[in-house]
């Protein structure tokens, strides 16, 4: 008889470490993404493919993917846009009202499908504008909402304010006659800290009547708040350009999270980052789909025995409707 030991064909397969998952809640689409989604969806349904769309309908290579496998054509500019009957659709973070005119001045079909808390900030704008206050718009340079709400005034009535510093230097033309508004996904605390700087140099400063940024950025972000100090990393799943995914993953800094990372998709996490973990944050932005964050929660699943716990800090019922040429009732009015 052979001492030769017996080897099994398949050796067990080491046990996975345990990994404890708080999944944020509320996350991912907010109503505004869901309208403008929608909206690109209806259209090809009602009109058929072709339906072009003035930038990135929202910001996730994702949704974009999918919408131009249903027939959507995505461009820049108005000018890329042929002479055509088919639906030109403005995407969720607004634009300058020389774009709707453009698009009337060549009698092409416009869908606005811009967020209703965004034109909310135009309207406020405009009302500052008509009662002489000049504008000290806090947001990013060149993000498309900031083009969109300084589009919607002529030159020189707004003043682009980024950070506190900037709001400590900023000489605007009458200090007397000054309102405020701000981009819709920004930080709460960078801009309640630049806030405060603005009210404290211009008492009288004129504010919205509501907050300017949106429910889902503040819930978004307060929800991250709650997860960040509890856990060994955090995922923000989004699209680098997205401006409220950025915010998130600055949150989770914030509030204590050693290590947080913006992420795409499963295939661009970083391992290196990720390994060793007992527990996990998982958020997602407002534009990014359930099925990414589905997505990494299984890539994590693969490398460990995960527990998933969803963590909820409020409940969110927001809805808006289409807009009213896209609405299933239109053709009866």
């Amino acid at each position: 008889m052979s001492d030769t030991p017996i080897v099994p064909d398949h050796a067990a397969p080491a046990e996975k470490p345990a990994l404890k998952v708080l999944l944020a809640a509320p996350r991912g689409f907010c109503a505004g993404v869901v309208r403008a989604i929608d909206a690109v969806e209806q259209a090809l349904k009602l009109y058929g493919a072709p339906v072009y769309v003035r930038h990135e309908i929202v910001h996730n290579k994702y949704v974009v993917e999918d919408l131009k496998r249903k027939g959507a054509i995505f461009v820049e500019e108005l000018d890329e846009v042929p002479d055509t009957t088919a639906p030109v659709i403005f995407s969720a973070h607004g634009v300058p009202k020389s774009v709707p005119e453009a698009a009337a001045g060549r009698n092409l079909f416009a869908i606005d499908a811009t967020c209703p808390l965004v034109t909310k900030v135009h309207r406020e704008a405009q009302v500052h504008f008509k009662r002489g206050r000049h504008i000290l718009l806090i947001g990013h340079k060149g993000h498309p909402e900031v083009v969109g709400t300084i589009g919607q005034l002529p030159d020189g009535a707004f003043t682009l304010i980024e950070t506190a510093e900037e709001a400590e230097r900023v000489t605007p033309p009458d200090a007397e006659n000054l309102a405020y508004v701000t981009q819709t996904t920004l930080s709460l605390d960078d801009t309640a800290e630049m806030v405060a700087i603005l009210r404290r140099r211009f008492p009288k400063l004129a504010e919205p009547h509501k907050e300017d940024i949106c429910y889902a950025t503040t819930n978004r972000q307060e929800a991250v708040k709650v997860i960040a100090p509890k856990v060994d990393a955090l995922i923000v799943v989004g699209a680098p350009n997205s401006s409220n995914s950025q915010r998130l993953r600055e949150a989770a800094e914030r509030a204590g999270c050693p290590r947080a990372a913006l992420v795409q998709r499963a295939a661009d996490i970083d391992w290196s980052v990720f390994s060793g973990l007992s527990s996990l944050g998982v958020t997602a932005g407002a534009s990014a789909p359930e099925v990414l964050v589905e997505e990494i929660i299984d890539a994590f699943a693969a490398r460990y025995d995960v527990r998933v716990e969803t963590v909820t800090s409020t409940e969110e019922d927001v809805f808006f409707p289409l807009p009213r040429v896209l609405r299933p009732d239109a053709a009866a009015e």
